[in-house]
Order: C-alpha cells, then structure tokens, then sequence
C-alpha cells in the first residue's frame, strides 16, 4: 500500500508543483491582498520553473502533465493581470481583460498545436514586465497604469505568436545555474528595489528587441510571399 502510494506521489510530484504554483495567489482576493502581488508572482515564476526541471531530471514527463501546467499558468497569469486591473481602476480593467483573453487563446493554441508548438513562456513575460513596472513605479512614486496598459497590449500580440522569441534572458536559463540566477535576479529585484532599473531593463530591451525582430520578419515573410504568388 505504502509502496503504491510512494510510487503515485513520485509520478505526480511535478504535477502537484504546478497546483501548488497556484494556489496562494488566492490571497489577491483579500482585502489588502495586493501588497503580496510582487512576491506570489516571484512565488509562481519559481514554481513555474521548478516543476517543469523536476519532471525533466526524475523523467515523468507526460501529457497530461504538460496540459496541467499550461492550465496552471493560464490560471495563475489570469489571476494576476485582473488583479493587477482592478487595483489601479478605470481603463486598466478593460485592457486586463485584453491580456486575459490573450494567454487564453495562447494556452489553446498549445493544445491545438502540442509538440509543434514553439512560442516560448511569453505569459512568464508578462508577469516578469507587470513586476517590474510595479518596482520601479514604487520606486519613482508614479501611477504606472498607462505603462502597464501598454505592456498589456503589446504583450497580447506577442503571446498570439506561436514562433520563438529570440534574445529574451528566459532562453538563456537553460541549465540549473542559469535557472537558479534567473530567479535570484527577480528575488533580487524585489529586496533591493533600486536594482529593478537594471533588471527590468534588462527584460524589457531584450524582449522588445525580439519581438521587433520577430515582426519584421513576419512582415518580410508576407511582403515575399505576396510578390511570388504576383509573380505567378
């Protein structure tokens, strides 16, 4: 019996990471909740990270625990964009719902497409852009609502890309050093705030670079294709 239940809880350990990745953020939804908005979304980033490395390295890769944490992480991102709009009001809810609605269609891309889906964590992304933006507004006393309605929109167009991002710092955490000072950067970020300039810009200029590039390309690819069927 014993030995059953050891062998379920070692199949299912990544699995229940990807639970476990989402279940404090009910905390948003007390009163007050929001001042832990910065440190559940460090909290799910790692967890985020850590379950998929657990699955890798003690191979219990399945589908269905794939499905789980894509499910996981549209739940958890969608949790913390509303959060993030019904705290600062106004237009931001709206543009919120726009981000929503986004890692929704992406997370049902990833079932539609599976294997062949190659577009990378942008909904991490967007929680790293939301933490940062916050930082640094802490920082330089602003209201940081038109910057995160921006951040909004641009980073719904990109989770509707299913090709990769170059040149974002996520690629580069491929091993688990380089995984353990991706996440110390963000843990550092959020105890020395005065990092955040450093970091966060960091993320931003490397993930506008990418998608900059990927857009051009993607216009380069129409414009080609376009003059070839003319052509024909």
């Amino acid at each position: 019996m014993f030995k059953l239940v050891g062998a379920y809880i070692y199949k299912n350990c990544a699995n229940l990471l990807s639970l476990l990745g989402v279940a404090p953020l009910f905390i948003l939804f007390q009163e007050g909740g929001f001042q832990y908005i910065i440190p559940l979304i460090i909290y799910n980033n790692i967890m985020d990270d850590l379950d998929g490395f657990i699955a890798k390295k003690l191979k219990i890769r399945t589908q269905y625990g794939s499905n789980l944490d894509n499910i996981c992480d549209a739940v958890a991102h969608s949790i913390i964009v509303i959060s993030v709009g019904i705290h600062f009001g106004e237009y931001l809810t709206l543009f919120s719902v726009v981000a929503v609605s986004a890692i929704i269609l992406r997370v049902t891309n990833r079932f539609e497409l599976g294997s062949n889906f190659e577009g990378g964590t942008q909904t991490n992304e967007l929680m790293r852009h939301i933490m940062f933006i916050l930082l640094i507004s802490e920082l330089g006393e602003f209201n940081p609502s038109t910057i995160l309605a921006s951040v909004f929109v641009l980073n719904s167009i990109s989770m509707l890309i299913t090709i990769p991002f170059p040149f974002m710092l996520v690629h580069f955490a491929n091993n688990p050093t380089s995984l353990t000072l991706f996440n110390l950067s963000l843990i550092l970020a959020f105890l020395v705030k005065p990092l955040s300039y450093i970091f966060g810009g960091a993320f931003f200029l490397t993930y506008i670079y990418s998608f900059t590039k990927v857009m051009l390309e993607q216009v380069m690819n129409q414009i080609t294709k376009l003059t070839g069927d003319q052509r024909i």
